[in-house]
């Protein structure tokens, strides 16, 4: 399963009412730091399928989102359950990090 791209007009469809807890990767395509988590983002797609929802926001086409949520550097990463925040991670984290995020929001 790959991420979902989410944008300001599906954010809350796919985020903000998901079932399941979404972790959120906020990236723009000319950050280094965003490239090199990408592929721990897309593998931790595939082993948290059915039980993490996983998306991804462009900054530069989403600002509406981006600064709903107060993202001033990239990448960063938040983690929504019930719709909301309860988690954060901000810049390129080894994916044990995120993975121990995730887990703890896992039920």
């Amino acid at each position: 399963m790959k991420p979902v791209e989410v944008t300001d007009s599906n954010f809350k469809n796919e985020v903000l009412d998901a079932k399941t807890p979404v972790l959120v990767d906020f990236w723009a395509e000319w950050c280094g730091p965003c490239k090199m988590i990408a592929p721990i983002v897309e593998e931790l797609a595939k082993e948290y399928e059915g039980k993490l929802k996983v998306g991804k926001v462009d900054v530069d086409n989403n600002q509406q989102v981006s600064m709903q949520f107060g993202i001033r550097s990239i990448p960063t990463l938040l983690i929504f359950k019930n719709g909301r925040v309860v988690d954060q991670i901000v810049g390129a984290v080894p994916k044990r990090t995120l993975a121990d995020k995730i887990l703890k929001h896992l039920n």
